[in-house]
């Protein structure tokens, strides 16, 4: 297991997700060069709350290929991925390191 800590909000407490979620949060990760991103160290990501809001509420993420940006595909929301983003929502958090 691994624990999602929260940056911009140190008193709510880490939560834990299974490993595989390593390689899953790229998908979920914002772009830091948009307006109001935070520096972002090793391991930090930066998640736009609205994104967050829109992933629970369609219960999928869209993945674009990287061989060919027009090949989209629409992901199934996990039960864990649909947890931590509630988790996201509930303490208004947006900046996690993953440990």
């Amino acid at each position: 297991m691994l624990r999602v800590v929260p940056l911009d909000n140190p008193s709510v407490s880490p939560l834990e997700m299974p490993d595989r979620f390593r390689k899953e949060i790229v998908y979920f990760m914002s772009p830091t060069d948009r307006e109001g991103a935070p520096a972002c160290g090793p391991q930090e990501y930066w998640i736009r709350s609205c994104d967050v809001a829109q992933w629970l509420a369609d219960g999928v993420f869209t993945l674009v290929s990287p061989l060919d940006a027009e090949s989209v595909a629409e992901i199934e929301l996990t039960e864990e991925q649909e947890r931590w983003l509630e988790w996201m929502v509930e303490h208004k958090i947006t900046h996690i390191r993953i440990e």
